[in-house]
């Protein structure tokens, strides 16, 4: 459920910019998406579709680029992409690891008229 907070997020930084811009519409909105971030593309745009009626945005095509996740070992400082089967490091084999890509999210841009 917390998609939907995080979609008006979006929609108010898209409208604060292009108000901001003098833009008539927003085309395209571009997300960057952490591996290890909650964000489920889906309900994203299931709250898009709903929240962004009657602005300027509507019909905005939201656009998800996912980041791969990347830890650092903080035994041996080997930085690596951990598997869905185990976070541990490859290089040591210990299990104190650090994310250290992969949270991200935020508007990478946005394309108005």
């Amino acid at each position: 459920m917390h998609e939907l907070a995080v979609t008006q997020s979006i929609l108010d930084i898209s409208l604060r910019h292009a108000g901001e811009a003098g833009a008539k519409r927003i085309t395209d909105i571009n997300l960057v998406i952490g591996q290890f971030s909650s964000i489920v593309d889906d309900s994203v745009q299931f709250y898009w579709d709903i929240i962004a009626k009657e602005t300027i945005a509507q019909g905005a095509r939201l656009h998800f680029n996912r980041i791969p996740g990347e830890m650092t070992c903080n035994a041996c400082g080997h930085t690596f992409r951990p598997t869905d089967e185990t976070f541990e490091c490859p290089a040591c084999s210990s299990v104190t690891v650090r994310i250290t890509k992969g949270e991200e999210f935020r508007v990478e841009s946005i394309d108005v008229e």
